[in-house]
């Protein structure tokens, strides 16, 4: 049971923090060109 005391809260502080990494990743613009990538190499540019 002390176990489960102590694994909670690290996977509780665990989740916020990957929650905050993605809205800081939102925020900064990590995600604005989501087709750019994929379509640009398919582009023939003679």
């Amino acid at each position: 049971m002390t176990g489960l005391s102590i694994l909670i809260p690290i996977a509780l502080l665990l989740g916020l923090l990957g929650l905050a990494a993605f809205f800081w990743a939102l925020g900064s613009g990590q995600f604005d060109d989501s087709e750019g990538a994929a379509v640009r190499i398919l582009m023939d540019d003679d």
